[in-house]
């Protein structure tokens, strides 16, 4: 039995015979991936660039801190009506949100500087943000990105009954207007992991399917302290000077934006009708492709041209370069991609990409459509 693969299509067999720890074996390194590293480091050697400790990244990180802190001080302490308070809500989402692209997802990769604990505290503005640096360390370094686009490993697949997004997960009625109401329920992402499912996962050991060891130590005085620091911000300080509904009602339009780009940006690059879906050989756990093939060929990227947004996103408009090199500064994919695809084209590797962020989004909404047909 061969690895299945699918781009499009009917409703697949899901994989419920396979085992959800049973661990997952790729096939040999390849050339190509051997090739493209060779490339990858001639280009920063013969360029005198380094993967990381970029500068431009120091100042970026500086410029969204400080507009953070202006936009929250603004929207809790200055603005004193509506008409003030929305687009300050709504900056102050897109702001969280590049910091999540940009500093936390650099941290947390290793990929912002060489000193270990400048990562880890750069990995901690996802706490700031009210998410769990912790928790996504698991669940995105190790649980996606090992295993993206493969159902039943890639959690980042599973957003539970309300939608479908491969072929192998069970098809239910309510799917078939998925490619309508999902946008909406993006927005709330993020209110949920903020309120919930942090708290969930590590009460129950577990991230989805898959067990993971609870925070002890340092770890665990992080995830307390930041969610402690987070809903201080989020609730306790604003409370001290508006009425509890405002707050809300301006924590839930923050939330909002900030849920909606973050789940945008991910399923652009995975969930559209050019990337790859998958299982493995029930019985060994077997993936036919290279580790690095099998990460082209489920990624997908957008806008490559466009800077504005290779600024803001933190580079993700470049995943393919990002998952096969997570530890190098988003600040030269750009760089790195014209390498990239020029190897897959020189080793008959598909290089994926929507040209803008529109095409991205139509194939992400034909998508859905296709996977809510059952």
């Amino acid at each position: 039995m061969q690895t299945q693969t699918i781009r499009s299509g009917s409703q697949q067999e899901s994989p419920l015979e396979i085992k959800h720890n049973q661990k997952l074996k790729f096939g040999k390194s390849s050339d190509f991936q051997i090739e493209l590293r060779r490339r990858v480091d001639d280009l920063f050697q013969s360029q005198g660039l380094r993967e990381r400790d970029c500068p431009a990244m120091y100042i970026k990180t500086v410029f969204l801190l400080v507009s953070f802190a202006t936009l929250y001080g603004l929207l809790v302490f200055a603005a004193q009506s509506w008409w003030q308070s929305l687009p300050l809500s709504i900056l102050l989402g897109l702001v969280m949100a590049a910091i999540g692209f940009n500093i936390q997802h650099d941290g947390g990769h290793q990929a912002y500087s060489n000193v270990a604990w400048v990562n880890k505290l750069m990995s901690m503005t996802l706490d700031l943000i009210g998410g769990s640096s912790y928790n996504w360390r698991w669940k995105h370094m190790v649980l996606h990105h090992i295993y993206v686009n493969i159902t039943s490993y890639d959690t980042d697949l599973d957003i539970g009954i309300v939608g479908r997004l491969t072929p192998y997960q069970k098809w239910l009625p309510v799917h078939r207007w998925q490619h309508y109401y999902l946008w909406l329920l993006y927005g709330l992402v993020t209110i949920r992991w903020q309120l919930y499912d942090d708290f969930h996962n590590v009460l129950i050991g577990r991230i989805g399917n898959h067990p993971y060891p609870r925070p002890t130590g340092w770890d665990l005085v992080i995830f307390v302290g930041g969610k402690a620091i987070f809903l201080t911000l989020a609730f306790g300080i604003p409370l001290l000077f508006h009425p509890l509904w405002l707050v809300l009602a301006f924590y839930g339009l923050t939330m909002f934006v900030l849920g909606l780009l973050l789940s945008i940006v991910f399923q652009l690059a995975h969930t559209v009708e050019s990337a790859k879906f998958l299982i493995p050989q029930p019985a060994t756990g077997q993936i036919d492709s290279a580790w690095a093939i099998h990460q082209v060929e489920t990624t997908v990227n957008f806008s490559r041209d466009n800077w504005l947004m290779t600024w803001l996103l933190g580079g993700l408009n470049f995943q393919v370069e990002h998952h096969l090199f997570p530890k190098i500064c988003h600040i030269h994919y750009p760089a790195v991609s014209k390498v990239v695809e020029q190897t897959c084209q020189d080793f008959g590797v598909s290089y994926m990409q929507h040209r803008s962020f529109w095409g991205g989004i139509a194939s992400h909404f034909r998508w859905l459509r296709q996977m809510g047909m059952g």
